[in-house]
């Protein structure tokens, strides 16, 4: 298995790296090839502008995601973006790795899905949920927060984690296509003991060694619907 680890913290000895780093392990010692994209690292460019196409059809007005199916069709996207998205292609498992910051994900990461998930090749028209351009593909968000877990949930504080992690789970991964696993979650860490953070590492790599029997969470298909989207 192929398998794209899209990392977004900017300390590098966080323990998000640390999980980063036990998920190239883990997966390499089973036989699987891995590659990492650490966006922090790399000074990705998060902002989506018309500099990322070196030629575009409409010169005077940017719709993003047309120039976008032009950009892969005519190679006049941004090298940065055709790179991350070679990648995307290649791999069978998607990892998102990233701190929660302010109930969503990092600027960094948002930025790479608004510019590497490009129209065309990952959507477009009625290609998306189970039609979509990466179907056939798994993905696996894991993330670290500061809360503790009895603060997240129906009637607790904040509120279900699954409403803050919606827009990706499925307005992005499930969107374009991706079989979406359940997400890893590492409670409190910034104040956790080195103990407690070693159980988080042991049983993220037992979840990444049993994936193969992970079931994903359901989400729309396109035959529950009529041609115009329409419940059936």
């Amino acid at each position: 298995m192929n398998v794209l680890i899209v990392h977004a913290h900017p300390e590098p000895k966080s323990f998000t790296a640390a999980l980063r780093d036990q998920a190239v392990n883990t997966l390499q010692a089973q036989g699987h090839e891995v590659k990492v994209s650490d966006l922090y690292a790399m000074n990705w460019n998060p902002v989506a502008s018309a500099e990322d196409f070196t030629f575009r059809e409409n010169p005077d007005y940017l719709v993003y995601a047309l120039e976008q199916r032009l950009g892969v069709k005519n190679q006049s996207i941004a090298a940065d973006i055709r790179q991350e998205l070679d990648k995307l292609l290649w791999a069978d498992l998607l990892i998102l790795n990233f701190p929660i910051f302010w109930f969503s994900a990092p600027a960094m990461l948002k930025g790479w899905i608004d510019r590497v998930l490009v129209s065309g090749v990952c959507y477009g028209g009625k290609r998306f949920y189970d039609q979509g351009g990466l179907s056939g593909k798994k993905a696996l968000v894991t993330v670290t927060l500061g809360g503790r877990e009895h603060m997240f949930g129906k009637g607790a504080i904040h509120g279900p984690l699954e409403d803050m992690l919606r827009p990706i789970l499925r307005g992005t991964l499930a969107y374009v296509g991706f079989e979406v696993l359940e997400p890893f979650v590492a409670w409190h860490v910034p104040y956790i003991s080195a103990e407690a953070r070693g159980e988080f590492l042991s049983a993220y790599q037992q979840r990444l060694e049993g994936l193969a029997n992970d079931q994903p969470l359901v989400f729309a298909r396109l035959a529950q619907f009529d041609e115009a989207l329409y419940p059936l």
